[in-house]
């Protein structure tokens, strides 16, 4: 199936560098390109895109009030944004986490990364680029005056073994490592992640991460 991406940034280059390099990728097309975060809302409403590459500097709108305004509840779209950053560590990465964010890339990677980046993002199934993506989640969750969720009876709604697998998938573990941690197949660690993701309502494995964090499931540093 073919993955259909958007990609908003203010910077044309940006946008047609990344468009012809993804374009190139058999299974990717690159259906529409916007110049700012109300471009971008906007088409995305038109072109219902699977994944959006989101600059978070923009005129206007910023990425992260678009990513929030595209990404919605979960059960409203299913459309996952990948945050386009020129720094790793940029704190604005930690709002667009919050926002709905399913991971973000550097402007730097390569094609291959850039590539293997919307697949990975699409498939919902892995969280992007894990280890610096748990630092992050660790770091904001340190920052004074970080939003605590009221999480404890949607943590209550778990079971044990889903519990260890949300501990696991915040800990930037795999399916294959989850499995090979707790001895069992991969696609019954699959089934645990699709209920987590139903009973916390959440989209993907990135803000399953960010809940684990923020119900004080998982401390930053452990």
């Amino acid at each position: 199936m073919t993955i259909r991406v958007m990609i908003a940034d203010d910077q044309m280059m940006v946008r047609q560098g990344f468009s012809v390099l993804l374009n190139l990728e058999p299974d990717i097309e690159v259906v529409g390109q916007a110049v700012d975060g109300n471009d971008a809302v906007a088409k995305v409403a038109e072109l219902r895109p699977d994944v959006v590459l989101m600059d978070i500097r923009m005129p206007g709108l910023g990425g992260i009030e678009a990513t929030r305004r595209i990404v919605g509840p979960p059960s409203e779209s299913s459309v996952k944004v990948l945050i386009l950053t020129t720094f790793d560590l940029d704190e604005y990465v930690y709002e667009a986490l919050r926002a709905g964010a399913s991971g973000f890339l550097l402007k730097e990677a390569s094609a291959s990364e850039l590539a293997q980046a919307v697949r990975v993002v699409a498939a919902g199934d892995a969280l992007l680029a894990p280890n610096i993506t748990k630092r992050l989640i660790s770091e904001f969750t340190r920052m004074p005056g970080a939003p605590r969720q009221p999480t404890g009876e949607r943590i209550g709604e778990l079971t044990e073994r889903e519990t260890e697998v949300l501990s696991l998938i915040a800990q930037g573990l795999s399916n294959a490592e989850i499995a090979a941690n707790l001895v069992v197949a991969e696609q019954t660690v699959k089934t645990h992640v699709s209920r987590i993701l139903v009973k916390l309502g959440l989209r993907d494995r990135t803000q399953a991460a960010v809940f684990a964090y923020e119900s004080g499931l998982v401390r930053p540093g452990h």
